[in-house]
This record gives C-alpha cells, sequence and structure tokens, in this order.
C-alpha cells in the first residue's frame, strides 16, 4: 500500500476508545467495492465479508441486550432492534463519528454525497467497523463499543416510538390531534418501467402536508409519512 492509500484512523480510535493492531482489518472495513474497481493493485480487499461479520455481531449483542433487560414480548424486542439496527439508525451514527472521511470509494461514489446510496454504503461500513473491532479485541470490546453508539439510542426510539413505521405513527398522531385518517397520492412518476420514481404526498383532509418520493408507491408513502412527522412536530 503506498502512501496516497493511507488514512489517519487515530482520531477515530479516539473518539470511539479503541486501539486496533491490526491496521489492515481496521482499513479494510472502509474499502467500497467501487475502489477496488479504480486501483486494482490495492492489496485489500473490500469490507463486504466484515459487512457480512459484523452484522451478525451487532445483531447478536443487541438481541441479548434486550433480551436481558426488558421482560416484553418477542415481537416487540424485535421491532426495537430493527428501529436499532436499520440503514438509516446506523448512517446516523457513521455520520456522528465521521466515517464517511475514512471511506475508500471511487471517484463517481466520493461525488455522490449526500445521496440514499451513500446512506447505505454509511450503514455498511458501520456493519463492517463493528466486524473490524470484533476481530481485533473481541466480542467483549464489540459489545461495549455498540453499547455506547448503537444501543445508547434506545431510550429516545423508545420514547418517540420510532419502532413504529412512519405511516402508522403519522395515522395514530393524525387521528388524535386532528380527528382525520391521513390518505396518500400519487403526485408524479419519472422514468422508465424499470427504475420509475414516484413522488407521493400526504394529506390530512384536503391539506398537503408533506411529500415523499420512492422507487416504488409503498416506499414514498412512508418517506412521506416522515416528512410530515417532521412537518408537524410529531
Amino acid at each position: 500500500m503506498n502512501m496516497a492509500d493511507t488514512k489517519d484512523f487515530s482520531p477515530l480510535e479516539q473518539r470511539v476508545g479503541i486501539e486496533f493492531g491490526d491496521r489492515d482489518i481496521l482499513t479494510m472495513a472502509f474499502v467500497h467495492r467501487s475502489y477496488l474497481n479504480e486501483h486494482p493493485s490495492f492489496r485489500l480487499e473490500h469490507n463486504e465479508r466484515l459487512e457480512f461479520l459484523g452484522d451478525a455481531v451487532l445483531e447478536l449483542a443487541v438481541t441479548e441486550h434486550l433480551y436481558k433487560n426488558y421482560p416484553n414480548p418477542e415481537g416487540e424486542l424485535t421491532n426495537w432492534r430493527a428501529a436499532l439496527v436499520n440503514a438509516i439508525s446506523l448512517a446516523e451514527v457513521a455520520q456522528e463519528l465521521e466515517l464517511e472521511k475514512y471511506l475508500y470509494l471511487s471517484r463517481g461514489e466520493a461525488k455522490d454525497s449526500g445521496s440514499k446510496a451513500r446512506q447505505y454504503i454509511l450503514a455498511n461500513a458501520m456493519e463492517s467497523f463493528i466486524g473490524a473491532v470484533y476481530l481485533d479485541k473481541g466480542m467483549d470490546a464489540a459489545r461495549v463499543f455498540i453499547g455506547k453508539f448503537v444501543l445508547s439510542k434506545l431510550p429516545y426510539i423508545l420514547e418517540h416510538r420510532l419502532y413504529i413505521d412512519p405511516k402508522s405513527r403519522f395515522q395514530e398522531n393524525a387521528q388524535e390531534k386532528a380527528g382525520v385518517t391521513p390518505n396518500y397520492k400519487v403526485l408524479g412518476e419519472e422514468g422508465p418501467d424499470h427504475a420509475k420514481v414516484f413522488t407521493v404526498g400526504a394529506y390530512l383532509g384536503g391539506e398537503l402536508v408533506a411529500t415523499g418520493t420512492g422507487t416504488s408507491k409503498q416506499e414514498a408513502q412512508v418517506a412521506a409519512a416522515e416528512s410530515a412527522l417532521e412537518a408537524k412536530g410529531w
């Protein structure tokens, strides 16, 4: 690996309180597949195998914590876990830890900051970083990291009922606070049949509260409901 391929991970290590013994494992956690397409001589593999491992470590640590600390039924715990480990939540943690600055991306991917694709890249990097922590420091260190940066979000998720999907939350709030049931209308469709993007409006009665886009009507409705919750301060 030449000097252009190296990054200074010490600020990240200080932030998370982990000093890696194996720098290659740490580096590999941030190598996106697209980078290797442009740098075939790069001596490390991309992070997808580490992501596969980290996903399992994360799920076990979260499941174990919920099982040991909450007597709730399995269905509720499953929803709580999903709210903690979904791509949106993990991408938010990745942004808090500034993982983006350590990513090895192709020039095209590097320009695509702020997109939905970048959100998934960040969520995947979060999982691969957990996999790297597990390999380098073991399960106890991984549990501490997950507890500090992922499970710490649980009180907020429970307080704001974020484990309930946005459409259900918008409906509950609308019925309770406005006395109406939301409805959704498709406002536009763009693109060819195999890559359509839908724009959907979330309405309370005749009032357009917010819009959302997605690659399916359902996805666009969920996005519109999320935006509507934000617009109403619910």
